[in-house]
């Protein structure tokens, strides 16, 4: 057991304790507030506000709790009960925003909006023009240095705006390995376009332009 205050959560949430419902109630609170604060964060990314953001918040809490009840004697102590239990909670966030979000009616899938691609990158309408021949390597190196995973998560994230976690239930995957899926399509497309002439090599290693 790895703190004084966790034993005190465990004895509390075990079958047939005195003050079970109570120490319930109290884990109920403390993930909705975890569900809240996480959902809030994301919710810039997901676009989904007010009433609806706060009953997703809540089946995340009402979710997680289930499963923590279910899995206590999984529970080994090596690090606080509320540190565990909060995991729950950012598992179901992450779960139920990305079902959500392809429910939504007015999701369109791959809509590929490469258009759209400058003003995510924040380039004005001025200076888009200028910086075509940039995006177009860029979409030059996205088709021809990716591979066909890279493109598809760099394509969804990037061009489509997909948030994370909506393109991990869409996958079968986590955001981890999305993560490292779109870090590595990153090295490849700035490799190219520092071959191709757009960006400088900060190494200064000639081994880069010669990818």
């Amino acid at each position: 057991m790895s703190d004084a205050e966790s034993a005190v959560w465990l004895d509390g949430l075990a079958p047939g304790a005195p003050d079970r419902d109570a120490t319930v109630a109290q884990l109920h609170a403390l993930l909705l507030r975890a569900t809240r604060t996480e959902m809030s964060r994301r919710a810039a990314r997901t676009r989904i506000v007010g009433p609806e953001l706060d009953d997703l918040a809540h089946q995340a809490a009402d979710d997680a709790l289930v499963a923590i009840l279910r899995r206590l004697e999984t529970f080994r102590g090596e690090s606080r009960f509320t540190t565990w239990a909060y995991k729950f909670a950012i598992l179901e966030v992450s779960g139920k925003l990305g079902r959500h979000f392809w429910t939504r009616p007015e999701v369109a899938l791959d809509s590929g909006q490469w258009e759209q691609l400058p003003a995510r990158f924040g380039v004005t309408p001025e200076a888009a023009a200028e910086s075509a021949a940039l995006f177009a390597a860029v979409r030059a190196a996205v088709e021809n240095a990716l591979t066909a995973r890279q493109r598809e998560v760099f394509v969804a994230l990037v061009v489509d705006g997909v948030p994370l976690d909506a393109l991990a239930v869409k996958l079968g995957t986590n955001r981890n390995a999305l993560y490292k899926v779109m870090f590595d399509a990153r090295c490849k497309i700035r490799a190219a376009l520092v071959t191709d002439g757009y960006l400088d090599d900060p190494t200064g290693d000639p081994a880069v332009r010669q990818r």
